[in-house]
C-alpha cells in the first residue's frame, strides 16, 4: 500500500494559515469519503433488504466499485493499486450477480457491520470534532482578541489575570481540540481503506462458504487473491494502530512541553530569546489608519520569505507583500493602545509599518530577526552561525578589556599600515606617538560614561544666531535655516570644491587628539552602542569640501546642517578593513573646561571608499595652509614697505631741518661780521621760506641755533 497522506499534529499550536489550508483538504477529503462510503452503504443495504433485486444490488455495487478511479479525491486520489484491488472486486461480484435470501443474516455480520460502523462511529466523530474545534477556535479568537485590547494606561491587574486566564484556557482547549481533530483526520485515511475492504472482504467470504457446493465458479487464482487483500488489510489496520500509537504519544509529549506555551506572554527566563534568527513567522497585530487620528488592528499571519515580509490572512491560499526589509531600520515604539510594538521603516523611509507581537520574547525575536535580515546575512551559506557570531561581536565590543591592544586586534589596522591612515591629518598628526600602543588607555582617548550623539541635533540657526551674535552684526533670519550673512557663500571662489554622500553614525567628546587611535577607539564604541541599542537609521548628508570649512547639507532641501571651520578640524583618519568608515576630531571652543576646548569625534560612512574623503580633507588643508603663509607673507611684506616708506619720510624731514639749520646758521654768521655798515639800531635777521613755514619751532630749538651761532 503507498504513504498515507497526515496532518502535523507539531503544528498545531502555531495553527498556521498553512496549516489551515491544509486542514480544508482533509476535510474535503473526509466529505468525498463520507459521499462515497453513504452510496455504498445504500448499495449494500439493497442486496441485505432484497433478495430480489440481489442482482441488481451486486451490479450497481460492481459499478460503483469501477468508479473508485474516475473519483477526485483530493488526498490518495491516484492510488493505482487501490483502484486495481477494487476493479477484480467488481470483476468477481459481476460473477456473483445472483445470491440467496440466506446469505442475508451473513451478509448482516461480515458486509453491513463494518460499513455502517464506519458510517455512524467514524464519520460522525469526525464531524463532530470539527464543530468542536470550530468553537474552541472562535473562544480561542475572542479571548485572544480581548487580551490585546488590553489598555496600556488603565491597567487592572484583576482584568489583566482574568483576561490572561482566558486565553490561557482558549488555547489550550484549542490545541487539544485540534490535536484530536487531526489524530482523526489522520485516522480516516486508514479506516477509509478498511471500511471499503472489510465489508466486501465479509461478503466473499460469505458467498464462498455458502456456495462450497459451486466453488467451481471461484478458481483457486480468486482465492489467493482474496488472501492476498486480506493480508493488506491486516497490514494496513496494524500499521494504523502503530500510527495512532504513536499519535497519541505525540500528543501526550506535546501537551506537556506546550503547558508554558498557552500563556500569551511567556516568561523569558525560561524561554531564552533567540536574536540569531533570519526567518520568522508568527501572528502580529498591524495597525491601519482608518482616519486622521483614528486607527484600527487587524492581525495576521506574517513571515519573511528571504529580503521580503509577508503577510496572509486566515483562509488566504498565499502570503502577500508587506514591504522589502533589506536595509530597512527597525526599533521598538510606545504606542498609547497597544504593548510590545515595533516599527519597520524601509530603506527609502516612504514606507513605516507598526505591528504588535503577544509578547515581549516574540517582539525582541522580531526586531533581531528583521535586523538579521537587513544586514543581508540571510544570502550566506550558515546565516544563523554568522548571525550569532555579529550578535556576538557587537557583545564583546562593550566588553571591558584590560588593555586597549586586546580592544583593538580585531578591528585596528596593523602597524605597517598606521601612516596611510593618518597621512590626511592635520600637521601635528606626522609627529610620531608619545608613547607605545600597549601603554595607551582607554581612560586617556574618550572619557568614561562619555555620551554618544546618534542624530544631527543641532539645528543650524543656533549656529547662524551664535555667529551672528559673536560678531555683533544682526542678520536677517532665513526661514529655511540658512544664515543671512555671507559665509553662507563660503567655497564659491574655493579652489577644492568636492561634494561626498555621507551617513552621520555618531559623535562622542574625546579627550586625545594626537593619534589616530582615538578615531578607532570612538568608531568602536559608536558601532557596539547602535548594536546594543538597535540603532540602525543613519541620517543622510552631503558633505561638501572647501579650503574653507566643511559642510554637511540636508540633500532634499539643501539646507546646511553644520558647518565645521576646516581650521577646527585637528586629526582626520578612515578605517582600513572597513573602507567606508572615517572620522575627524574637531576642536571647538563650546563646552570649555578648565580653560580647554572641547575636543569631538564624528563618525561617518560613506558611499565611496572614506579615504577619498580624508585625503580630500588633508588635500584642503595643505591648500588652506600654503594660502594662510602665503597671505601672512604678503602682509608681512607690506608692513616692511611702509615701514621703509615710514623711515624714509622721516630721514628726509630731518635732512630737511639740518639744512635749514645751517642757512640759519649762514645768516646769523653774516649779520654779526665786524665790517658791518649801517645803523646798528637798524638790525634784522632774514628767514627763508622753509623756517617761515616752521616758524613753529620751540624755544629750545631757537636757543640751539643761537649757541650754536
Amino acid at each position: 500500500m503507498p504513504g498515507i497522506d497526515k496532518l502535523p499534529i507539531e503544528e498545531t499550536l502555531e495553527d498556521s494559515p498553512q496549516t489551515r489550508s491544509l486542514l480544508g483538504v482533509f476535510e474535503e477529503d473526509a466529505a468525498a469519503i463520507s459521499s462515497y462510503t453513504h452510496q455504498l452503504f445504500q448499495a449494500m443495504q439493497r442486496i441485505y433488504d432484497a433478495q430480489n433485486e440481489l442482482s441488481a444490488a451486486t451490479h450497481l455495487t460492481s459499478k460503483l466499485l469501477r468508479d473508485y478511479e474516475k473519483q477526485r479525491f483530493p488526498l490518495g486520489g491516484d492510488d493505482e493499486v487501490m483502484s486495481s484491488t477494487l476493479q477484480q472486486f467488481a470483476k468477481v461480484i459481476d460473477e456473483l450477480s445472483s445470491c440467496h435470501a440466506v446469505l442475508s443474516t451473513q451478509l448482516a455480520d461480515a458486509m453491513m457491520f463494518p460499513v455502517t460502523q464506519f458510517k455512524e462511529r467514524d464519520l460522525k466523530e469526525i464531524l463532530t470534532l470539527k464543530e468542536v474545534f470550530q468553537i474552541a477556535s472562535d473562544d480561542h479568537d475572542v479571548a485572544i482578541n480581548k487580551y490585546n485590547r488590553l489598555s496600556k494606561r488603565k491597567d487592572n491587574e484583576k482584568v489583566r489575570n482574568e483576561v490572561t486566564e482566558d486565553v490561557y484556557t482558549s488555547r489550550k482547549k484549542q490545541h487539544q481540540t485540534m490535536m484530536h481533530y487531526f489524530t482523526a483526520l489522520n485516522t480516516l485515511q486508514y479506516k477509509k481503506k478498511i471500511a471499503l475492504l472489510e465489508p466486501l472482504l465479509g461478503y466473499m467470504q460469505a458467498q464462498i462458504s455458502f456456495f462450497k457446493l459451486g466453488s467451481e465458479n471461484l478458481t483457486q487464482q480468486w482465492e489467493d487473491f482474496l488472501t492476498d487483500i486480506s493480508t493488506s488489510v491486516q497490514n494496513v489496520r496494524r500499521e494504523m494502530d502503530s500510527e495512532v500509537t504513536i499519535m497519541q504519544q505525540t500528543i501526550q509529549d506535546l501537551e506537556q512541553v506546550s503547558d508554558i506555551l498557552y500563556l500569551p506572554d511567556p516568561d523569558p527566563s525560561k524561554i531564552p530569546i533567540n536574536r540569531n534568527l533570519t526567518r520568522k513567522a508568527g501572528y502580529l497585530n498591524t495597525r491601519n489608519k482608518t482616519g486622521l487620528v483614528s486607527s484600527s488592528w487587524d492581525r495576521q499571519y506574517f513571515f519573511t520569505q528571504g529580503g521580503n515580509l509577508m503577510s496572509q490572512a486566515r483562509g488566504d491560499v498565499a502570503g502577500g507583500l508587506v514591504m522589502d526589509i533589506d536595509n530597512c531600520s527597525v526599533m521598538a515604539v510606545d504606542c498609547e493602545d497597544r504593548r510590545f510594538c515595533f516599527q519597520i521603516t524601509s530603506f527609502d523611509g516612504k514606507k513605516v509599518a507598526i505591528l504588535q507581537a503577544d509578547s515581549r520574547k516574540d517582539c525582541e525575536e522580531w526586531i533581531a530577526t528583521i535586523n538579521n535580515i537587513s544586514k543581508r546575512i540571510y544570502l550566506s551559506e550558515n546565516p544563523e552561525e554568522i548571525a550569532a557570531r555579529v550578535n556576538q561581536s557587537a557583545l564583546e565590543a562593550v566588553t571591558p578589556s584590560p588593555s586597549f591592544q586586546q580592544r583593538h586586534e580585531n578591528m585596528r589596522p596593523s602597524a605597517p599600515g598606521r601612516p596611510k591612515a593618518t597621512r590626511t591629518s592635520s600637521q601635528g598628526s606626522d609627529s610620531p606617538a608619545l608613547s607605545s600602543l600597549s601603554s595607551l588607555s582607554l581612560d586617556s582617548l574618550v572619557a568614561p560614561n562619555t555620551p554618544i550623539q546618534f542624530d544631527i541635533i543641532s539645528p543650524v540657526s543656533e549656529e547662524c544666531g551664535g555667529q551672528a551674535k559673536s560678531s555683533g552684526q544682526a542678520g536677517r533670519t532665513n526661514p529655511f535655516g540658512e544664515c543671512g550673512d555671507k559665509q553662507s557663500e563660503d567655497g564659491a571662489d574655493s579652489i577644492l570644491h568636492q561634494l561626498y554622500i555621507v551617513h552621520f553614525l555618531g559623535s562622542m567628546e574625546v579627550r586625545a587628539m594626537d593619534n589616530s587611535d582615538v578615531i578607532y577607539e570612538t568608531m568602536r564604541q559608536i558601532l557596539a552602542a547602535r548594536a546594543i541599542h538597535n540603532i540602525f537609521r543613519m541620517t543622510e548628508s552631503h558633505m561638501l569640501v572647501t579650503c574653507d570649512c566643511l559642510k554637511l547639507i540636508d540633500p532634499q532641501t539643501q539646507v546646511t546642517r553644520l558647518r565645521f571651520p576646516l581650521s577646527s578640524v585637528v586629526l582626520c583618519a578612515s578605517h582600513q578593513e572597513n573602507k567606508r568608515l572615517f572620522g575627524f576630531v574637531l576642536q571647538t571652543g563650546a563646552g570649555q573646561t578648565d580653560d580647554q576646548p572641547a575636543t569631538v569625534c564624528y563618525i561617518f560612512e560613506s558611499n565611496n571608499d572614506g579615504e577619498k574623503i580624508c585625503d580630500s580633507i588633508g588635500l584642503a588643508k595643505q591648500i588652506a595652509y600654503h594660502s594662510e603663509m602665503g597671505r601672512k607673507a604678503s602682509e608681512k611684506r607690506r608692513e616692511l614697505d611702509k615701514a621703509k616708506e615710514k623711515q624714509q619720510e622721516e630721514l628726509n624731514k630731518q635732512k630737511q631741518i639740518e639744512k635749514d639749520l645751517e642757512e640759519q646758521s649762514r645768516l646769523i654768521a653774516a649779520s654779526s661780521r665786524p665790517g658791518a655798515t649801517g645803523n646798528p639800531d637798524m638790525q634784522f635777521l632774514v628767514l627763508s621760506n622753509s623756517q617761515s613755514e616752521d616758524g613753529e619751532v620751540g624755544e629750545d630749538g631757537q636757543k640751539k641755533a643761537e649757541s650754536e651761532a
